[in-house]
């Protein structure tokens, strides 16, 4: 337990900042689900809509320091590829 009173204050700050960090990871991967979903349905619409939330709260979570900033372009570049996977080909004629 801390004796000191900065010690005291620092612990209860670290409680608040450790449930604000765990809502925003929450909040992160439950739309990174979303997507998924929209993706396994085949919905490029609503893939592509909460794709860009997705990334929204990817770059928020990172400059928080939440997660890396490296593991947030990893994980936008997947849902990307995912994302873009749907689109149809088009074929070019000559």
């Amino acid at each position: 337990m801390p004796s000191s009173k900065s010690a005291k204050k620092r612990m209860r700050l670290n409680v608040t900042q450790r449930l604000r960090n765990r809502a925003r990871k929450s909040a992160m991967r439950n739309q990174i689900k979303r997507v998924v979903a929209a993706v396994n349905e085949g919905d490029l619409d609503r893939a592509r809509g909460e794709f860009r939330l997705a990334a929204k709260k990817l770059d928020q979570a990172s400059a928080k320091n939440i997660i890396h900033k490296n593991a947030a372009a990893r994980l936008k570049s997947r849902l990307a590829r995912r994302v873009n996977a749907l689109q149809p080909r088009s074929t070019a004629s000559q």
